[in-house]
Parts: C-alpha cells; sequence; structure tokens
C-alpha cells in the first residue's frame, strides 16, 4: 500500500507555480500517494478553478485577508477533520521540486519532522530547519547536514516539512495573533517545545528564491522615515504585536522588550 500523504499550502494569484508545486510533488514521487488542502486567499488570476479541476485536491477560500500564517491554519484546521494519511506535507507552492524530493524524506526516521532545505539558482541554502544564534537575541542560523542522520533544528522555515501523522494531530494550530510573518518560525518552536525530533536532512528537496530584500521595505534607508514605520507595520513588515508575542513566547519577555523596541531605534538613526 503507497503512503499517503495530505499536503497543506496556501496561494495568492500564483497559478503556474501553484499547479506546478502540486504537479511536481507527485509526478517526481510517483511510489506516494498525495491529496492536498490548498488555501487560495481570493485570488483573480484562475487560481481555484484550475485547483478545482484537479482529482484529490481540496479548495479553501479566503477573502484576501488571510496571508500567509492565515491561509495554513486554515488549511491545518480542516486536515485536522481528517485520518487515514501516514504524514502531514507543509509546502509553498513557490518551490520547485527535485525528484525523489518527498521519498528521500519518507526513507528517513519516521519517528522525525524533517524540514527539507530549498536553495537558490546558485545552489546556495536559502530555507531550512533552524536555530538560534542565542538564547537571548532573535537571530538565526540555517542549517543542511552531511549525512542520512540529518541535524537536529529548533524551529524552520515551512518551505517543506514532512511531519508524521500522529505528530501533527497532536500539535496546536499557528496561533491566531499571526497574519503572514512568525507562523512557520513559531510552529517549529512548538515541536520541539512538545519534545518531538525536528531534524533537517543531508540533500536539498527544491529550489526557490530568497523572499527577503532590503530595498522598497521597513529596511530601506533610503525611504523617509514615515514611510519605514508605515511598511514595518503593515502585514507584510515586522508588526509590534506579532512580534513582541513571538519573541516572547519563543525567546523571553526581557527579548520581547528589548528587540521589539530595537527597530524603531534603528529607523531612527537611519540604519537597516
Amino acid at each position: 500500500m503507497s503512503t499517503k500523504i495530505l499536503g497543506l499550502a496556501t496561494c495568492f494569484n500564483r497559478r503556474q507555480k501553484t499547479l506546478g508545486a502540486i504537479e511536481a510533488l507527485r509526478s517526481g514521487n510517483p511510489s506516494l500517494c498525495f491529496d492536498f488542502i490548498i488555501t487560495d486567499d481570493h485570488s483573480t488570476d484562475g487560481t481555484p478553478e484550475a485547483l478545482a479541476q484537479l482529482e484529490g485536491v481540496t479548495v479553501l477560500h479566503g477573502d484576501g485577508s488571510l496571508y500567509y500564517s492565515g491561509g495554513m491554519r486554515k488549511a491545518i484546521a480542516e486536515a485536522k477533520t481528517r485520518s487515514g494519511y501516514d504524514y502531514c506535507l507543509l509546502f509553498n507552492d513557490d518551490v520547485e521540486f527535485y525528484e525523489h524530493s518527498i521519498e528521500y524524506l519518507v526513507s528517513l526516521n519516521q519517528n522525525t519532522v524533517w524540514v527539507g532545505p530549498t536553495c537558490d539558482e546558485q545552489g546556495k541554502l536559502v530555507y531550512s530547519g533552524i536555530n538560534r544564534k542565542s538564547g537571548f537575541v532573535p537571530k538565526y542560523t540555517h542549517l543542511i547536514a552531511d549525512s542520512r542522520e540529518g541535524l537536529p533544528c529548533e524551529t524552520l522555515n515551512a518551505n517543506c516539512v514532512l511531519i508524521p501523522w500522529h505528530i501533527f494531530i497532536d500539535l496546536d494550530n499557528i496561533p491566531e495573533v499571526y497574519r503572514h510573518s512568525f507562523g512557520d518560525y513559531d510552529y517549529g518552536f512548538m515541536i520541539t517545545r512538545k519534545g518531538y525530533s525536528l531534524r533537517v536532512p543531508d540533500r536539498f528537496v527544491g529550489m526557490c528564491k530568497d523572499d527577503t530584500k532590503k530595498e522598497g521595505s521597513w529596511k530601506d534607508t533610503s525611504l523617509p522615515l514615515k514611510q519605514r514605520i508605515a511598511l514595518k507595520e503593515s502585514v507584510k513588515g515586522l508588526p509590534f504585536r506579532e512580534y513582541f508575542f513571538y519573541l516572547n513566547r519563543n525567546f523571553s519577555l526581557p527579548t520581547a522588550v528589548v528587540y521589539s523596541l530595537t527597530p524603531y531605534i534603528r529607523m531612527i538613526l537611519r540604519r537597516n
């Protein structure tokens, strides 16, 4: 009997990438059986209509205000009503998955949550399993292993995360406070807090671009202070309430106080 995997993703106006990711996962891992729950956050490019034509794909609908964390929260809630799967796969639709990448993760320790690392076009590590550099400062190291045993990590980027079904069912959902960022980091910290093994393997599962950029963001020192603050407090920026909650929950109250205020000081001093 084939290993059954339920894939979860959220999407918005990336029709070809969304369809391509689903096709790559299915065709590139022929020994596995995939179903999908995809949250479409009010796309206008025909994405939900195209997804509805695919067998084994359930489309959930947003009103345009869900963003990443809201869309994944909706998909996770629906997935928890299902049964009969061996794994849950959290993935991003902009990953160009390599052939047999998920089959490889399945072949590893089955009582572990595996974070599939991704690279850019130059083969540089972009997203992966993550460790904190310290217990106080919110800075991180992205990891890739050099053997099948993998490397333990504290949290994750959810570009590709394979979770054994019994672990997935035991995990809480992404907290309601998060709209876009921090949902995946918080989810990864929850996995390790609950005592589950979280590891990153020794090979890339696919390729995707690094979405982090300073130009035009709140870190862009060429922009006026007022505009930088507005960008910082936007959904895709570094909104104070969400960042404070994340730091307090996953570091400490002193870290939350210091590092939720630090960005304002840096903007006043015209630093990124």
